[in-house]
């Protein structure tokens, strides 16, 4: 179930992980899926992340587009506009410098995610 919070008039969305546990990864996660998908506008990023986490990952507006423009200051990501009718769509891709650090983060994270593993399995009684 979702739980739903106010914080400074902005809505926040947490999925099955708290925001902390999820802070360190949504980088990663945002990165891996302009790897996967080639370009991707934001409501698109969020929509495919609860998809293919069956809900248990929820990234808001607010924490999600902190991240493309950082990754876009950076020369990370590249992006390019297109008008739907009325609006103006924002489209993320990845650059060529994007493609080595999304492989250099999702090495980092799957390392990580092992340590981790090792830390919290039960330990063999001898």
């Amino acid at each position: 179930m979702h739980k739903t919070r106010m914080h400074k008039n902005k809505m926040y969305i947490c999925g099955m992980y708290t925001k902390e546990l999820l802070k360190g990864t949504l980088q990663t996660i945002i990165l891996k899926l302009l790897e996967d998908n080639g370009r991707m506008y934001g409501y698109e990023i969020t929509q495919k992340v609860k998809l293919l986490t069956d809900g248990k990952i929820s990234i808001t507006e607010g924490a999600l587009y902190p991240i493309l423009h950082k990754l876009e200051a950076d020369g990370t990501v590249t992006t390019e506009e297109e008008y739907i009718g009325k609006r103006v769509r924002k489209y993320y891709t990845l650059t060529q410098s994007g493609k080595t650090v999304t492989e250099s983060k999702v090495n980092e994270l799957a390392d990580f995610i092992k340590t981790i593993g090792v830390l919290l399995s039960p330990k063999p009684v001898v």
